[in-house]
Order: C-alpha cells, then structure tokens, then sequence
C-alpha cells in the first residue's frame, strides 16, 4: 500500500530520521514516499542523504522527496507530521533569558509559563498556515499528527480554527510508565515477588494515564493484578535514585497521591510552588540530568546539539549505515497510529484530542491527554471520567492560561496576551502585574522578526518601555544565570549559593527590607 507522508520540519534530525524509521518497520509501509519540507535548506540537504542511506542500506522501495515548497510537499498526502520549532533557538533563547531577568526560573519553556505562551504566539499561525494548505492540497481524509510544542495549544488550535483533524503526540506518558516499571521492579525483587535478576518491560503494567499534555497523571496502575496506586508513593520513595532526580514529582505525589508523566524540570514550571523562590530552586532540582530542573536546560542542549549536528555531521556520514529493523522501533506513536489505521492492527496508545466529554471535569473543547485505540475504524477515545480534584484543579488553571494563550495568537490580543502572562502559575507566583506586563512587551519586540500578527502592536509596546525608562516606572529586573545552571556552578557552588542566599534574606528580615525579584 503506497501512502505519502509529508515532514514540515523535516531538518530536524532527531524527529525526521526516527518517525521514517519506525515507520518503515512495517512491512505494509515499505513503499511509503516521504516528502521532506523545510525552510532550511542545508539541513534540509543534510537529512534527506542520512535518511536515503539508512533505506538505501535496508534494500526498501520507500522514496524521500525533499522540497522548499510546502504546498508540493503537501500535495495529496494522506499524513502530515509537524515537528517544527518556530523562530528556532533565536527565539527560544528569549523565551528563557528574557522572563529570568523578571525572575522567571524556567527549565524547559516550551509548555506553558512565559516560554511556552510565548512559543504559541508564534507556532499558531504557522501551523493555521500550515492548515490552510492541508485543506486545500493534501489527501482528503488527511490527518494532522502534530509534535510541535506547545502541544495542547496547538492542538487545539488547529482543530478550531484550521479545520483540520489534529492530533497531538508525545512521549511523556511512556517515560513515566517506564519509571513505575522499574519502581515496581525493585520493590518486587526486594519483597521476594520475583528474582534478582528479573526485569520487568512496562507492557507487564497497566496504566491509565489522564490529564493535560505534560501534566497527564498515572489514575490507575496494575501489576499481576495489584492496584499499586496506593503503594505509589512508597514505590517511589524506595527507589535508589528518584529521591534524588524526581523531588518535585515525589512531592506533588505525596500531596496529590498521584503521579505525574512529566519530568521534574517540566513539572517545576507548570505550577506554583517550586521555582517561586531563588533561594528555594536548588532544592528540588538535581544536576545529574538538565531535564530534572536546570535553569534553560533544554536550550543548552537543543544549542548543543545543533552543534554536533553541524560538525559531525561528515563522521555520520563515514560510518556504515543503520538498517532498519523491527527491534530498533522506537517507541514513538506516529508510527503505531498510522500502522493501524492502514492495517487494522489495534494500537493503544495515549494521544492528545479536543476534550469531547472524555474527561469530565475538564473544560469541554479543551484538548486533553488520554488513552485511545487505532485501527482501521480509526482513532476511538474512551470515557475516562472524572479527574482526582486536585489532578483535576491543576490541569484546569493550565487549561484557562492555554485557552488564553490560543486565542491571543489568533487574534492578535495584546492584552489577552498579558492576561494569560498574569494567570500563569508560576509567572503569577513570582511577578506582580506592571512586572507582567512590562516582560510581554519586552518579549513582544525582541521576537517581532516571528510575530507578523502582532505588526501594527509592537511598535506601542516598544514605547511603553522607552516610556517607563524615561519616567522612572521600569520595574526592576536582575542580571543571573538562573539558580540552577549547570554549565556554569557546580553542585557545591551552588549549595553555598543558597546558604549565602538564605543568610542575606535572614538579615533583610531582620532590618525590615522586602525581596525584589
């Protein structure tokens, strides 16, 4: 069965030669014809040779067609990817360097928070652009699979205003299913359940995971028949690392009694209690791995890895090509979905859709993060009802700031940008409102080059600024590094940071002073 699968950021080497590979393991799909589309042309250029000799090398039929022609790429496909990082680590950078003068502590940046607010005001229109096309030149059951974040305003964005059927994927709720796994591995071994040498694979436990994207929450869990929900916490406080790397996750399941998909370093920015205080961060992040909280962590190594990709890209190229194999499928559901759709082979996975009654005490249009099945029918998503209330009242204030998010990329709302800054858990815990509305602005006109639909605005907040200089109402922001850089303190440097912190806020307390952000 010949399908056409178009990549719209197909330069992203990571996504690109993954998804083609995962789904040319399926032998129905051998003969698939790819169409790569992207803006930059070497990367471009540089992708399409490492992915031809990885099919050049398993002896497949499938056709790469690399183009700079979006609509050509688009032209009858059946399938759409978009793993695009619109304004790229230009405007990533600001995500995360301009909201932490204002004393915004982001890890990641790409979700909610200042960052990921932002990144929806310049990834929605391209995707609604992207749409546009979709409609007009692609296959006529096309269907959207997005991996651009933010994920949840995206998607719902280009199910209400692109009108097209998009579905949101990532692979956060695996991650987290594998570290219940191993959880219930250590404790099994320790309680003479199985032998020292067993290993468990996450297929042996069932979950049901629900919620947002990167805020979904494990409600139900199984082992050989045992409900391990209740054993959750113990699970995880008696694991030899996850005290030390998951201290935000561990605590919001002690308070919560629930678990959550995402890493620490996400989940620390999504709400308001962990990265409010400078003094405080150190605490609940560890340095062994950016994702667990590293200030920009996620900048450093996107910027990094754009490194290696330009300078070893002529080693990867020297080196025998990989064949694609069964055994080397990644976890991925790009290529299940698809898979199943053209097969009929079921797939149960966990996908973002418009919330249609699904979860329901979630707002209903939202879009959701949940369990469905594929197969020739199509994607089925099942009733998963009420949330826990504190799961529920979490997902709920990020739902609002998203639904904020999303219309102000649309409609070009200055304020409605603003607002949706102000109701942010974490920004609302560390900035007061002039604080908000003066780092939107600054955002605004450093990223104006990525925002076309906020043309005729940025001029006035440019002036807002010059005008808060010259009368003396500029808030005060900070010159730092952040409080959890690795790059630049070790793990010492900054315990002794934080006693240094924690004694000049004792002695500001005691001469009556107030902390600035």
């Amino acid at each position: 069965m010949t399908i056409r699968i178009a990549m719209l950021g197909a330069g992203s080497l990571g996504f690109t030669r993954r998804l083609v590979r995962d789904i040319l393991t399926v032998p129905e799909l051998a003969d698939t014809t790819f169409a790569f589309y992207d803006i930059n042309e070497r990367n471009l250029e540089m992708v399409t040779q490492l992915v031809r000799r990885d099919i050049d090398a398993s002896g497949l039929p499938a056709v790469i067609e690399p183009t700079l022609d979006r609509r050509g790429a688009l032209d009858g496909a059946d399938y759409v990817f978009s793993v695009i990082r619109q304004g790229g680590l230009d405007a990533f950078r600001t995500d995360i360097e301009i909201p932490l003068k204002y004393g915004v502590d982001q890890c990641v940046g790409d979700t909610l928070c200042a960052g990921g607010v932002m990144y929806a005001q310049r990834t929605i229109p391209a995707l609604l652009d992207f749409c546009k096309d979709i409609r007009e030149v692609a296959g006529p059951d096309v269907l959207f699979l997005n991996y651009s974040n933010p994920m949840a305003m995206n998607t719902w964005a280009c199910n209400e205003y692109g009108g097209v059927r998009t579905v949101g994927l990532c692979h956060g709720v695996q991650g987290g299913h594998w570290q219940i796994t191993r959880c219930i591995e250590h404790w099994a071994k320790r309680e003479g359940m199985i032998g020292p040498d067993e290993t468990l694979h996450r297929s042996e436990v069932d979950i049901i995971a629900a919620g947002i994207n990167h805020q979904t929450w494990y409600v139900k869990a199984q082992w050989r028949g045992i409900d391990m929900i209740p054993k959750m916490l113990e699970l995880f406080e008696g694991h030899p690392t996850y005290p030390q790397t998951e201290k935000v996750r561990i605590d919001v399941l002690r308070r919560f009694g629930y678990y959550s998909t995402e890493s620490n370093g996400h989940l620390s920015e999504y709400v308001p209690w962990y990265r409010k205080r400078v003094e405080e961060i150190p605490d609940w992040i560890d340095l062994s791995s950016w994702i667990n909280g590293e200030t920009g962590g996620y900048l450093r190594v996107c910027t990094e890895g754009r490194n290696w990709f330009e300078t070893d890209f002529p080693n990867w190229m020297k080196e025998d090509p990989k064949p694609i194999t069964a055994e080397g499928r990644s976890e991925e559901h790009g290529s299940y979905i698809i898979e199943g759709l053209e097969t009929g082979r079921v797939y149960r996975g966990h996908f973002n859709v418009v919330n249609d009654g699904i979860i329901t005490n979630l707002p209903q249009g939202s879009v959701i993060e949940v369990p469905g099945y594929v197969d020739r029918n199509g994607i089925n998503v099942p009733v998963v009802g009420d949330l826990p209330l504190a799961c529920a009242a979490t997902c709920a204030a990020s739902i609002r700031v998203q639904e904020m998010g999303k219309e102000a990329a649309v409609h070009a709302d200055v304020t409605l940008l603003k607002q949706a800054m102000l109701h942010d858990p974490l920004v609302g815990a560390v900035c007061n409102p002039e604080e908000v509305w003066q780092m939107t602005d600054e955002m605004l006109v450093e990223q104006a080059r990525w925002l076309p639909q906020y043309a005729e605005d940025i001029p006035a907040a440019r002036q807002r600024l010059l005008d808060a200089e010259r009368h003396g109402t500029r808030v005060k922001t900070v010159t730092t590094e952040g409080a959890a850089r690795l790059h630049t303190k070790t793990v010492e440097e900054m315990a002794a940071d934080r006693e240094r912190s924690r004694a000049n806020a004792a002695a500001a307390d005691k001469a009556g002073m107030t902390k600035t952000s």
